[in-house]
């Protein structure tokens, strides 16, 4: 089903290392792009010893964010490796990277120097605060771009005097904001592949290559919502609400009783941990009635509760009454009596409950995926994957489209396993030059 990937014939050279950038080429592959991803010599991608390791020493992780990529090792610090680097770029639809601003035109491989051989030429940048202004230079990790984005400060427990943080703000336990932009990197290359696609077809030619320009901290703004307008309008300025979310009710995590079902292991020395809270979300005005019924609280209903400004006036009430229900009952009850009147609850999941999830097993959310110690040992057959070496989960392809086959074709490689492959069939070269190159350490 390849010929029916939306990114078939879309070739992507990947530069930078750990999350944004190679997140956008992770998803761009995953759609059919060739991702030809260059890392350095010996050490590869620091993401490959990020985290858990597996038996040969490498991240899973890794395996994942890798995948359906070609590996392929240049030394982008020597002049040499550079041009090799050069040529990938003239012959490619995108160049994805995640370098601080600058870099890749300290190395002459900016827009400037390449789109004058290479016209089409996409590039997409993904850096802390974007190209321009006073910032622009400035180290820019996730972490420090979501505090100064303002997400932070809404993730938490509030004062009940200030309205604001009540001690440090409470991070996911991810590397969201990196994430975030890869999301938006990726979505900005297809928005550049189909202006390109539209100035070809109206003559334009050569068509002129877009920069897409993916900053983390605007791209954690654009998760925000109406926090701007509405501090604009009415001087409001949100602050952090725990596990609800402000100015709809109820919504909420409520606490239960432990349940004798649990993913936990009856002979594991280490429980799995597993949530007593479940999150049940009524904010629908029908909705709301139909859990007011459920839990005998029908005294909570009519005109003063009837639309969401009426409960949010009297959130404290509700959230008590839900609680103090809630608390008297295992998960397993509260789900059981949510279902049956039509209220949306669901479990706060661990990792292993997810990967038991009916729902998400139904729809292939979670994909097995060979991984090889020694590359090319792994072929594909009529009844899957065959060959030595061992497989990981991860997660599926998202969106799912219609007629495209979501299944990732291989785990993330090994570190310059398509060195060869590529140089010899994209560059034409030689064996022989191939042999000088490594032992002048510019590629591995």
């Amino acid at each position: 089903m390849d010929e029916e990937l939306p990114l078939k014939g879309i070739r992507v050279l990947e530069l930078g290392q750990l999350i944004a950038g190679p997140f956008a080429g992770q998803l761009l592959g995953q759609f059919g792009a060739e991702v030809i991803k260059i890392e350095p010599p010996y050490t590869g991608d620091p993401l490959r010893v990020w985290r858990e390791l597996d038996i040969d020493g490498t991240s899973p992780w890794w395996r994942s964010i890798g995948r359906n990529k070609k590996s392929v090792c240049v030394d982008l610090r020597k002049e040499e490796g550079r041009e090799l680097v050069r040529k990938l770029a003239l012959r490619s639809d995108v160049l994805l990277e995640n370098f601080k601003p600058g870099t890749l035109e300290k190395w002459s491989l900016g827009p400037a120097d390449l789109h004058p051989h290479n016209p089409s030429l996409i590039f997409t940048r993904v850096s802390g605060y974007g190209q321009t202004g006073p910032w622009a230079k400035r180290p820019g990790y996730a972490s420090v771009c979501e505090a100064e984005s303002g997400f932070r400060f809404i993730n938490g427990y509030p004062d009940e005097e200030t309205g604001g943080l009540k001690g440090a703000p409470v991070r996911p336990n991810i590397s969201l904001g990196d994430s975030v932009a890869g999301l938006h990197a990726a979505f900005g290359t297809v928005l550049a592949l189909l202006s390109r696609q539209r100035q070809l077809s109206s003559g334009s030619s050569p068509a002129k290559g877009k920069t897409v320009d993916v900053s983390i901290v605007e791209s954690m703004l654009n998760l925000m919502e109406g926090i701007i307008p509405e501090y604009d309008r009415k001087g409001k300025i949100r602050g952090p609400s725990g596990s609800s979310v402000t100015g709809i009710v109820p919504t909420n995590a409520y606490p239960c009783l432990p349940s004798a079902s649990s993913s936990s292991s009856a002979d594991s020395s280490t429980p799995t941990p597993s949530s007593t809270y479940i999150v049940i979300g009524a904010n629908g005005d029908s909705i709301y009635t139909r859990l007011m019924q459920a839990i005998g609280r029908t005294d909570l209903m009519g005109p003063n509760y009837a639309h969401n400004h009426h409960r949010v006036a009297r959130q404290e009430e509700i959230e008590a009454a839900i609680c103090a229900w809630t608390s008297t009952r295992t998960v397993d009850e509260v789900e059981e009596v949510m279902r049956k009147a039509g209220v949306p609850v669901g479990r706060v999941n661990n990792v292993e409950d997810v990967l038991e999830n009916e729902q998400l097993k139904a729809r292939g959310a979670v994909r097995e995926v060979p991984v090889s110690a020694v590359w090319g040992d792994i072929n594909e057959c009529e009844d899957g994957f065959q060959g030595s070496g061992w497989t990981v989960k991860m997660q599926g392809t998202f969106p799912v489209i219609d007629g495209v086959n979501p299944q990732p074709k291989w785990a993330g490689p090994e570190l310059g396993a398509h060195t060869e492959e590529v140089l010899m069939q994209e560059l034409m070269l030689s064996e022989r030059e191939i042999g000088r190159l490594k032992e002048d350490g510019i590629i591995g």
